[in-house]
């Protein structure tokens, strides 16, 4: 009988365990509010150097137990072979997959077992540009953009982008094909939404069109546009829910190298002024750009450094990302050219610190979408977010060393649940933080 339940144990553990993570299954999926999103970015060559889809099937209960409820897969078409930097952002076919990745097979699992475990997945598309070798090339040079002598097609102006072709707007037939190969994606294989390349490259009346399309062809299903750009008609007229927050990640690395920490909150300002309402900001302390030149626990110090970057960044708007690697402190940086590996068993304090922030963001809804009041400090990032009944003080220490802040009025002598320790205490006239340390305390 001891053997017979020792069998079966372990049999219960191979299945919970098993690639696609049987364990988590939800009964039916819904892609959550824009305002909810806390998104996972999969680089897929810091997961596997063949075969990567699989590889980040396999790892689907670990990214799921991060909290996290979008996943975002970075370009897994085929790539261009001629002027290579073997860039996933160089692609020669737009509905296949590069074998180095796996087949449209693996990528339909990998968004099945997304869905399974409660997780929308985007792919990134790259509509500004395609390789040198894509077959629009030779089949249609009308499709791209010409030099002044109009018999050279050009790579992207103003880049160093030589290894791919710039793509002519003007022409209708091009947009139709772009579109068409975007339905691909999310009538025949599941997909939730993309994250658009350099999206600002484009025209915002392609936008329309294209999201317009795409939203009809899912039905009743949401699907989630996130937009690399900082244009406003990406919103007003493209139709996006979201686009990057690339000033506020500036200043945040300011206010890391000196600047007032109350430089934020002037940043989290002017963001939101420009968007339309229902709009979000994706805030983000790194991403596969940003882990290029450094990665957050370099950047901003060390790991507590890091840890309180990520809570001054997702805290007083939302709009969560963790770019895989984050999670366990990897510190060297990425060069998404190439294969990376990762050690997903690195630092466990640090990946339990991000599992139990982003609970946090997922567990009080003040805490992602409340209203923001703001105290200024120099040394500390101070504010308040309230929703309903529900009330928090942050409190960010963006300095390696000790510091202090007065206590907001309405908070002194309160009795507060620092939810993050899952402690109670009351507050006196002033908040002691030690170096890198932040609280986020509840009335």
């Amino acid at each position: 009988m001891k053997r017979l339940m020792l069998m079966m144990g372990v049999l219960a553990l191979l299945v919970s365990c098993k690639p696609g993570g049987e364990s988590q299954k939800v009964e039916k999926f819904e892609m959550p509010a824009v305002e909810d999103v806390a998104m996972y970015q999969v680089n897929p060559r810091v997961f596997a150097p063949e075969k990567s889809l699989n590889a980040v099937a396999a790892r689907i209960d670990s990214i799921k137990d991060l909290g996290v409820n979008v996943v975002w897969v970075m370009p897994i078409y085929p790539i261009g072979k001629i002027k290579s930097k073997n860039s996933p952002y160089s692609i020669s076919d737009y509905k296949a997959i590069a074998p180095e990745f796996g087949t449209i097979e693996d990528f339909k699992n990998l968004a099945k077992v997304c869905h399974e475990h409660g997780m929308g997945i985007i792919l990134d598309w790259v509509a500004n540009h395609t390789a040198w070798d894509h077959v629009w090339v030779k089949d249609h040079p009308e499709w791209y953009t010409h030099d002044e002598k109009a018999d050279t097609i050009v790579f992207p102006a103003g880049t160093d982008w030589y290894d791919v072709a710039d793509l002519n707007y003007d022409n209708k037939e091009m947009r139709a094909a772009m579109i068409d190969a975007m339905k691909f994606w999310v009538t025949e294989v599941g997909l939730d939404g993309f994250r658009c390349d350099v999206a600002d490259g484009v025209p915002a009346d392609f936008w329309k069109e294209a999201i317009d399309e795409l939203r009809a062809a899912a039905g009743e299903r949401k699907l989630l546009m996130l937009a690399e750009g900082n244009r406003v008609d990406n919103f007003t007229v493209g139709g996006f829910d979201m686009n990057y927050a690339w000033d506020y990640k500036n200043a945040l690395v300011k206010v890391w190298e000196g600047a007032a920490a109350e430089t934020l909150i002037s940043a989290d300002t002017a963001e939101y002024a420009k968007l339309p309402a229902g709009k979000m900001k994706l805030r983000f302390t790194t991403n596969h750009d940003h882990s290029t030149e450094a990665v957050p626990c370099v950047q901003f110090g060390n790991d507590q450094g890091a840890l309180a970057a990520l809570v001054a960044t997702i805290f007083p708007h939302g709009g969560a990302l963790i770019y895989g690697s984050q999670e366990v402190g990897y510190p060297e940086t990425i060069n998404f050219f190439k294969y990376v590996p990762v050690d997903w068993s690195a630092k466990p304090g640090v990946r339990a610190e991000h599992k139990n922030l982003i609970g946090l963001y997922n567990e009080y809804p003040a805490l992602r979408k409340g209203k923001l009041t703001a105290y200024g400090d120099k040394d500390v990032l101070l504010f308040e977010k309230s929703l309903d009944d529900e009330s928090f003080l942050v409190a960010v220490n963006v300095r390696n060393e000790a510091k202090s802040v007065p206590t907001p009025e309405s908070w002194k002598s309160v009795k507060v649940k620092n939810v993050d320790k899952n402690e109670d205490i009351t507050l006196k006239e002033t908040l002691e933080l030690a170096p890198y340390q932040y609280l986020i305390l509840k009335k």
